[in-house]
């Protein structure tokens, strides 16, 4: 079975939608799409009904590019007020000489999710951190092993129901059923993570239009997370008011014509623009460089102060992504604030290279590594649409999915 799978992520700015296929442990994508987020404010989905028309939009987007119906995918949520709980747990083995199936590991998580404490919160995500066997053994894997007793800890993540249920809502009206639900900050680190990381204690920051989320990852496992109500958005807001010009019209200066670092950006380089008051003015690249910088900055030093309240251990790494790492010149405002010491996200699949796509891509790969360890097979396409995906007969239909697929890679 093909493992493809689709992913939900719901911002401030945009609300985007990938669709994946797990090969050899490699992401290929297959689809993706991006709308205009409506309704959602810091993160948070305050009107599910103005949000309705730009999930509908991205997840038809998806299928004219696949070609087929979309009805089953995970979802990405906020990290805003995520609690953290290591919890434990132990099951008894009765196969076969005691040997340790998918099963196992699946039931041994669910007895471990049931210790935790605080049922007023919704429970999202389980990241086993070992696996114990009867010769004190600790395993981060043990299906194929035998034991009489297998015992797991990990941290269960949980997170206030209003963070969930009206996207939850939203979806079930387009017919769309929730495969698995999980925070964004988990997808990033999932995103960029390797063998080394994994033996680690490090923080990934991502920078959002409205927010910026830090999170504190342990081996792998995630720890501990804020975020804080700033983000590109702030630089919209410093645009429009020092100029006098729509937040609309000061966004598209942001994203085309200033740059992050004023040392690279020319006061001879000038545009003229209408202001609110219809007038029309001059701004040139050098002032507006500056106005943007000193936001960048003022964004920077706040996560370097957050990150010493998040842990007391040494931190051996530091990965920023997140839209607002793609600001030209950004690493250059980056060094002044961390030095060297630092890591900006660079995204490589084909058709999405964009770090505002960290966390979407990460959770299918997320949903690929917990499929692995549980033993399980999945696709959100049965046997027949993957068929379809994959027929013989697409070099022949001019409207093929394949058609569509190249058309999206190279046109998008």
């Amino acid at each position: 079975m093909r493992k493809i799978m689709a992913c939900l992520d719901v911002g401030s700015d945009v609300v985007k939608c990938v669709v994946g296929e797990m090969v050899r442990r490699k992401l290929n994508i297959l689809a993706a799409a991006e709308a205009p987020s409506k309704g959602v404010r810091n993160g948070i989905v305050e009107d599910p009904n103005l949000l309705l028309e730009p999930l509908k939009n991205v997840i038809q987007k998806c299928e004219e590019i696949i070609g087929l119906r979309i009805r089953q995918m995970i979802v990405s949520v906020p990290a805003k007020d995520a609690e953290f709980q290591v919890v434990t747990g132990s099951v008894a083995i009765t196969n076969d000489g005691n040997l340790i199936e998918g099963k196992d590991i699946i039931r041994v998580l669910q007895k471990a999710i049931k210790s935790r404490k605080n049922n007023s919160l919704e429970y999202i995500s389980m990241m086993p951190t070992s696996f114990s066997l009867d010769d004190d053994r600790v395993v981060k894997d043990p299906k194929g092993l035998t034991s009489k007793v297998l015992s797991v800890r990990g941290v269960c993540v949980s997170t206030p129901k209003k963070n969930i249920y009206p996207i939850l809502a939203c979806l079930e009206r387009l017919g769309v059923d929730v495969l698995d639900i999980t925070l964004s900050s988990i997808g990033d680190y999932f995103e960029y993570k390797n063998k080394e990381l994994d033996k680690k204690v490090g923080v990934v920051i991502n920078l959002g239009d409205e927010t910026t989320t830090m999170s504190v990852f342990n081996k792998g496992v995630l720890t501990n997370t804020t975020v804080s109500l700033v983000g590109g958005q702030n630089i919209d807001n410093d645009i429009s008011f020092i100029y006098k010009v729509p937040i609309k019209t000061a966004k598209e200066l942001k994203e085309e014509f200033a740059l992050a670092h004023k040392n690279m950006a020319q006061a001879s380089d000038v545009v003229t623009i209408d202001n609110k008051s219809s007038e029309k003015i001059q701004i040139n690249q050098f002032e507006i460089s500056e106005i943007v910088m000193s936001r960048i900055l003022e964004i920077l030093n706040l996560s370097k102060k957050e990150i010493n309240h998040l842990t007391k251990k040494e931190i051996s790494y530091i990965i920023f992504t997140g839209g607002l790492t793609e600001f030209k010149d950004f690493s250059l405002v980056l060094q002044e604030v961390y030095g060297n010491d630092v890591t900006v996200g660079n995204i490589m699949e084909i058709g999405v290279r964009n770090n505002k796509y960290s966390s979407c891509l990460g959770l299918l790969k997320y949903y690929a590594y917990n499929a692995k360890l549980k033993d399980k097979d999945y696709s959100i396409f049965s046997i027949e649409e993957q068929q379809m995906l994959s027929g013989a007969n697409f070099g022949e239909q001019q409207d093929s999915v394949i058609g569509k697929l190249f058309g999206y890679i190279f046109n998008g």
